[in-house]
This record gives C-alpha cells, sequence and structure tokens, in this order.
C-alpha cells in the first residue's frame, strides 16, 4: 500500500470538497480553500518524494471556472513532472496537452461512459491518444440499493455498472490504473468505505482508493480491508488541507 498525493482544483483554486455535495450550480461545501497555488502544493510533494498522485479539475469543461482551473493543474504538472496524472474533462483530443506539460497519465470516466453506458469507441480513441500505460480509468462510485454504482459528471450521474470484480478485469487490458473515489464519504473525514477497498482489492492493476480518511488508524483499515494492495489518497485530513494528518508522516509510508 502507497500513500498517492491529490490536488483537487476548482474555479482556479486548490480547494477540498465534500465530494456528494458538487453539482452544477453551486450549493456545494467546501472544507478547505487554500490561498496557495496548486503548483506550490505540487512542489511539497516532490520535496518528500511523493509520486503517483493526481491533480482534478473540478469544474465543468468549456466553462472560465475549468480555464482557471486548467491553468493552475498545467501549472502542477509542470512542476513535478512525469509523477502526477490529470483529470477533470479530458478526453481524446486534448489529452496530449496535459501529457505534454507532465502528466504520467491522464484520467477519464465522463469521456467513456456515456448516458451511463461504456462508450467503446471513446474508449479506444482514449487508448490510441495516451497509450494504454498512460491512461488511469475513474471508477468513482455511490452506493445505489445496495451496490457500489460508478458515477461520471463530477459524480452527479449514476451509471449501469456496478463496482465488482467483473468490471475491474474487463476494464484493466485498457488502463494501466484505477482511482476510486468513494463518492458517499468522500471529503466528510468520518471514516472511510471499507466494503469498496474490499472490492478493489481484487483489481488486476494498481487501483487507488479515496474517500473519508479521518486518521492514522484509517490508513491501517485501509492496509487490512485491502490486503495491502489498495493505495490510498488523503485529502481534508491532511494537515496541508486544514486536517490533522500531517504529510511528513506519510512520506515513507509503504
Amino acid at each position: 500500500m502507497e500513500f498517492r498525493p491529490c490536488i483537487d482544483i476548482h474555479s482556479g483554486k486548490v480547494k477540498q470538497i465534500v465530494g456528494g455535495s458538487l453539482k452544477d450550480g453551486g450549493g456545494h461545501k467546501e472544507n478547505f480553500v487554500s490561498e496557495k497555488s496548486a503548483s506550490e502544493f505540487a512542489l511539497m510533494y516532490k520535496k518528500y518524494g511523493l509520486p503517483g498522485g493526481h491533480v482534478i479539475m473540478l469544474d465543468r469543461r468549456d466553462t472560465p471556472e475549468y480555464e482557471a482551473s486548467k491553468r493552475e493543474a498545467l501549472s502542477a504538472l509542470k512542476a513535478y513532472e512525469g509523477c502526477m496524472m490529470a483529470g477533470g474533462g479530458i478526453n481524446d483530443e486534448n489529452a496530449g496537452e496535459f501529457i505534454d506539460a507532465g502528466a504520467s497519465h491522464v484520467i477519464v470516466t465522463s469521456f467513456i461512459f456515456k448516458d451511463g453506458e461504456l462508450d467503446l469507441g471513446n474508449l479506444e480513441r482514449m487508448k490510441r491518444a495516451t497509450g494504454r500505460e498512460r491512461l488511469c480509468i475513474d471508477l468513482s462510485c455511490r452506493k445505489k440499493e445496495g451496490l457500489y454504482y460508478v458515477v461520471t459528471d463530477r459524480w452527479q450521474k449514476f451509471t449501469k455498472f456496478v463496482l465488482d470484480k467483473n468490471l475491474l478485469d474487463e476494464l484493466a487490458g485498457s488502463c494501466d490504473e484505477f482511482l476510486v473515489h468513494a463518492c458517499d464519504v468522500e471529503g466528510k473525514r468520518a471514516g472511510i468505505d471499507e466494503e469498496v477497498i474490499k472490492i478493489l482489492k481484487d483489481s488486476p492493476v494498481t487501483v487507488t482508493y479515496a474517500g473519508g480518511v479521518k486518521d492514522m488508524s484509517d490508513l491501517e483499515r485501509v492496509r487490512n480491508a485491502g490486503d495491502g494492495r489498495v493505495n490510498v489518497t488523503v485529502g481534508s485530513a491532511l494537515d496541508i488541507f486544514g486536517g490533522t494528518i500531517p504529510l511528513e508522516s506519510l512520506a515513507d509510508m509503504a
């Protein structure tokens, strides 16, 4: 298990947002808003030798807010070149711009899941644009009727796909990694979702879990639930985002 850092950007600012509250038109709940630039956070991660993290733009593409967030994301990728992934509004046409800026991978969900279905044509286009080895598929999920469904469009829309071993096996041949936010607990600092982690431990490729970490004991719970095979992201609970877990304490986690 490794710690994977994150930088979430909304309206051009580094923020920590309660994931389930994010929706078009505003009204979301913010845990933390920084006056530091995204590149400053990237340099912190570089200082501690923490690769493999992700920079996520949370605004809807083709809006002024997205463009502001994109500028911040590109600066962060350049600051820690080759060591962070980029996600949010990425498709086969703009993926190259993020890779050229220094992204190790690009992350996609909404481009390959359309109207609740998996668009195999778009998935193939992404693979041609980036190569399988530079593609991360985001399978962030929310619980409905006892099952975890993949959600898209800033976690607002349910797809028809249940997060389970079959889905992980089906998509593993098309990407290098999976990123999965447990959206129902994301940003709440109220504890992790062990059910999601137990699903992810059977992933054929590297997988990172995000959502709900509140303290160091939760990191041990992630390790146990995932048999040490599931990496973990910590957002709002980190001291650099207003929480209590010191970033430096995670630098040697393995």
